[in-house]
């Protein structure tokens, strides 16, 4: 075995303890919750809009405020070229999702957070306190993980829901997490072992620990900078939005039919 190698598995061995208390669930609510989450909140123009339809549009903007600055730090301090490559992508694919977000968001009534979950923000303040090598394969096992955990979850999204925004934003966010995915492999410095443990280990946070809190009253939106200086694809292009499904009821808004509870439903990224 090389000595690289080597350093790679002691790295791993060290850092065990740290990530395996960080990483349940790493995304906001993946758990279950009990009754499961499809009731209609609003009934809109591009279809009905469930609890998980509503938490999804969150947890896609909540992943984003903590990869993207993440993305950032693998580009200034990543110890390879696959490494900096990799934080090239996260920072480019979600700035699209999050556009995407902010597009859908206002027709659906649903309200975006502007901070990451108390467990994000701590995963970015892990990778940030590494340095060398150490850094690489910290950012590169807490981001595969909660990939990893995300994916599925988008699936299941996709397969169940019955608005096309929300059908339009799990398309995108399957392409772009799974390139992610990807590029993270492609450093070499994923153990799939440590990440399928981490993976299907039971959620043990706190769900405030775990959702993105709401932002304040009159707080302007925070916007990931698009990047079309760094030429990446992340995956297939957004189409346009699609049509309304249905005409609203009369008298009601151009958006949400129903006037839906704007904050996501507690719960996961």
């Amino acid at each position: 075995m090389s000595r690289n190698r080597i350093g790679v598995l002691v790295l791993f061995g060290v850092m065990s303890l740290t990530l395996t208390a960080l990483a349940f669930p790493a995304m906001v609510g993946l758990e279950d919750k009990p009754g499961g989450q499809t009731r209609v909140v609003a009934a809109t123009r591009w279809g009905p809009l469930t609890e998980a339809d509503r938490d999804f549009v969150v947890k896609v903007r909540s992943a984003g405020l903590w990869e993207y600055p993440l993305g950032e730090l693998a580009m200034a301090r990543g110890t390879t070229k696959e490494m900096k490559e990799a934080g090239e992508h996260l920072v480019v694919g979600h700035a699209g999702l999050d556009a995407l977000c902010r597009e859908i968001a206002p027709k659906l009534g649903i309200t975006l957070p502007n901070k990451a979950s108390p467990q994000q923000r701590e995963f970015v303040d892990t990778v940030r306190s590494r340095n060398g090598k150490d850094f690489d394969v910290t950012a590169v096992t807490i981001m595969r993980v909660t990939h990893g955990q995300i994916f599925p979850a988008i699936a299941n999204i996709r397969a169940s829901t019955k608005n096309t925004l929300v059908r339009q934003l799990a398309d995108l966010a399957n392409d772009t997490v799974l390139d992610h995915m990807t590029v993270l492999e492609k450093t070499g410095m994923v153990d799939y072992d440590e990440v399928s443990f981490m993976q299907t280990a039971p959620a043990k946070n706190r769900q405030d620990f775990v959702t993105p809190p709401p932002p304040q009253p009159g707080e302007p939106m925070v916007v990931l900078t698009p990047r079309p200086d760094l030429d990446v694809n992340t995956g297939g292009p957004t189409p346009p939005l699609p049509p309304a499904t249905s005409s609203p009821p009369p008298g009601s808004s151009p958006s949400a039919a129903v006037t839906p509870t704007v904050s996501p439903s507690a719960p996961a990224g």
